[in-house]
C-alpha cells in the first residue's frame, strides 16, 4: 500500500512538473512573441519619425519643387497647374449663380442667392442625382444629356426666393474632379476618366463645350463660367468670407493644395498678365515626392501594389484613403510573425482596405478604460474575437503613429506653401494675417489628426509667426466654392458693382 501511495506521489508530481514547465514554456513563448511584436511596432515608428528637422527638409524640398513646377511644364513631380482664376470673389457678388459638382457616382447641383456688399450668402438650395450605371460606361452624350435634363428639372423648380434679373443669362461654375488639361477659365480637354467612368468619345474633348451643347439641347439658356476643380473652390470659399485667404488644402479620401501667386512668379504663364496680378495655383501637391520623406516597407509595397505605382506618394502617406490599409499591413506582419492573434493570421486581416481610416479614427479616440471601441471593431470589421488590454493598445499605438506621421507631413506642406510665399517669418512691423482654408474629411471628423496638424504647424514657424497664421475649416468648395467662382467670372461682371 505504502508503495502504491508513493507511486501515486509521483506521477502526481510529475504531472504537475510538467503542467508548470508547459505553462513556462507557453508563458515563455507567449512573452517570445510580444517580444517580436514590439520590435516590429518600435522599427516601424523609427523609421515613420518626424522630427523637426526633417519636417523642415521636407517643407523647403516642396517650395524648391514648387520653383521648378512652375518654371515649366513637366519640369517639377508637382504638376503646378494654372487653374485661369485670377478673379477670386471680393465679397461684393450679386445675383443668382448655380453650380453643378461632378466627381463621382452621384453629382450635385446647386443654387446661391448672393447680397452683394456685406448681404452674404442670403439663400441657397441643392439636389443630389444618382448617375446610372450604364451611363458611366456609354457615350458622351448619353451622360451630358441626363445632366442637363437634370439641371432644367433643377431650374423648373425654382421658387420665389430666387430672382434672376430680367434679361440675364443664368451662369454655373463646374466643378469636374477628373483630370482635365484646362485651357481657359471656362474650357479644358479631359485627359482620362477615373472613379469607374469610361466614356472613350469624351476623352481629348472640351468637357465645358460636352455640356453647353447639351445644354442647348435641353433648351436651358445657361452659360458656364467657370470650369473649377473643387481645391480652387475651396479656396474661393474661404476668400468670400475672409479676404486674408492665401491658400487652400483639402484633406480627406486623397488631398491637395491650391494657392494664390504672383502671376510674374509664373515663368512658364505666356499669356498677358492678368489686370488682378494674381493667378490662383492648382499645385496637385499629392503626387509631391522627396528623399526626406519618412517611407517604411509598408508604404513601398502599399505603392508597389497600388493602381498608380510611383505616382501620389505624399497622398499615399497622409490621406485618409491610405492610413487605415497602413495600419492593417503592420497588423499583418505582426500577426504572421508573432502570431499576435492565435497561431494562424485571421483571415479578414490579409483583405487589403477592409481596415478604412474612420475605423482607425474610432480606435485612435477610444477613451474607454479597456479600449471597449478597439475590441469591437476588431471582432466586426476584422473577426478577431476576444482581444485583450495589451493587444487593444499596441493597436491604437500603430494607429497614433500613422496618424502623427500623416498629420506631421501635411503640416510640412503647409510650411512649404507659407515658404513660397514668404509667409513663415514675421517681418518687422508687419502684422499680415495668413489664414489656410482646409476641407475634408479626414481633417473634419479625425480630430486626433487635425489637432496634431495644427500643433505641428505651429512648432514650426514657432509662437510669434503662429499668431499670424490661421487654420479655417471652408465647407464645400465644391459647390458654393464653384458658384462664387461663377459669379467673380460673371460676363456681367462690373454691373452689379457700379
Amino acid at each position: 500500500m505504502g508503495k502504491v501511495a508513493v507511486g501515486a506521489a509521483v506521477i502526481c508530481a510529475a504531472t504537475v512538473c510538467a503542467a508548470a514547465a508547459l505553462l513556462v514554456r507557453h508563458r515563455m513563448r507567449s512573452s517570445g512573441r510580444w517580444a517580436t511584436a514590439m520590435a516590429i511596432v518600435k522599427e516601424f515608428e523609427e523609421r515613420c519619425a518626424t522630427p523637426i528637422g526633417k519636417l523642415k527638409q521636407v517643407a523647403d524640398a516642396l517650395t524648391v519643387e514648387m520653383h521648378a513646377g512652375l518654371a515649366s511644364e513637366g519640369g517639377s513631380k508637382l504638376k503646378m497647374l494654372i487653374s485661369y482664376v485670377d478673379n477670386l470673389p471680393t465679397g461684393n457678388e450679386k445675383g443668382l449663380f448655380y453650380a453643378l459638382d461632378l466627381g463621382g457616382t452621384n453629382f450635385r447641383v446647386l443654387r446661391v442667392q448672393l447680397g452683394g456688399k456685406d448681404g452674404g450668402i442670403i439663400n441657397q438650395e441643392f439636389a443630389e442625382v444618382s448617375i446610372p450605371q450604364d451611363l458611366m460606361v456609354g457615350t458622351s452624350d448619353a451622360l451630358f444629356d441626363y445632366i442637363a435634363a437634370e439641371l432644367a428639372r433643377f431650374v423648373a423648380q425654382e421658387g420665389q426666393d430666387f430672382q434672376l434679373p430680367s434679361g440675364r443669362q443664368r451662369e454655373l461654375g463646374f466643378t469636374f474632379s477628373f483630370p482635365v488639361m484646362q485651357n481657359s477659365i471656362d474650357s479644358g480637354t479631359l485627359i482620362k476618366w477615373t472613379k469607374g467612368f469610361s466614356i472613350d468619345d469624351a476623352v481629348g474633348q472640351d468637357v465645358v463645350a460636352d455640356l453647353t451643347r447639351a445644354l442647348e439641347r435641353q433648351g436651358l439658356d445657361m452659360r458656364v463660367s467657370a470650369l473649377v476643380n473643387d481645391t480652387v473652390g475651396t479656396l474661393a470659399g474661404g476668400r468670400y468670407s475672409n479676404k486674408d485667404v492665401a491658400a487652400a488644402v483639402i484633406l480627406g479620401t486623397g488631398t491637395n493644395a491650391a494657392y494664390v501667386e504672383r502671376a510674374h512668379a509664373i515663368p512658364k504663364w505666356h499669356g498677358l498678365l492678368p489686370k488682378s496680378g494674381e493667378m490662383v495655383i492648382n499645385m496637385e501637391w499629392g503626387n509631391f515626392r522627396s528623399a526626406h520623406l519618412p517611407l517604411t516597407d509598408y508604404d513601398i509595397s502599399l505603392d508597389a501594389e497600388s493602381l498608380n505605382p510611383g505616382e501620389q506618394i505624399f497622398e499615399k502617406i497622409i490621406s485618409g484613403m491610405y492610413l487605415g490599409e497602413i495600419v492593417r499591413r503592420v497588423l499583418c506582419k505582426i500577426a504572421e510573425e508573432a502570431s499576435l492573434f492565435g497561431d494562424t493570421v485571421p483571415p479578414k486581416l490579409r483583405v487589403p482596405f477592409i481596415f478604412r481610416t474612420p475605423h482607425m479614427s474610432a480606435m485612435h479616440e477610444d477613451t474607454s478604460s479597456d479600449l471597449k471601441v478597439v475590441g469591437k471593431k476588431l471582432r466586426d470589421i476584422l473577426e478577431i474575437p476576444n482581444t485583450s488590454p495589451k493587444e487593444r493598445k499596441l493597436v491604437v499605438q500603430l494607429c497614433n503613429i500613422v496618424a502623427t506621421r500623416g498629420a506631421r507631413l501635411a503640416a510640412a506642406g503647409i510650411l512649404g506653401i507659407l515658404k513660397k510665399l514668404g509667409r513663415e517669418t514675421s517681418k518687422d512691423g508687419e502684422k499680415q494675417k495668413t489664414v489656410i482654408a482646409l476641407d475634408g474629411g479626414l481633417y473634419e471628423h479625425y480630430n486626433e489628426y487635425s489637432k496634431c496638424m495644427e500643433n505641428t504647424l505651429r512648432e514650426l514657424v514657432g509662437d510669434e509667426v503662429s499668431e499670424s497664421i490661421v487654420i479655417e475649416h471652408s465647407n464645400d468648395g465644391s459647390g458654393i466654392g464653384a458658384a462664387l467662382l461663377a459669379a467673380s467670372h460673371s460676363q456681367y461682371l462690373g454691373l452689379e458693382e457700379s
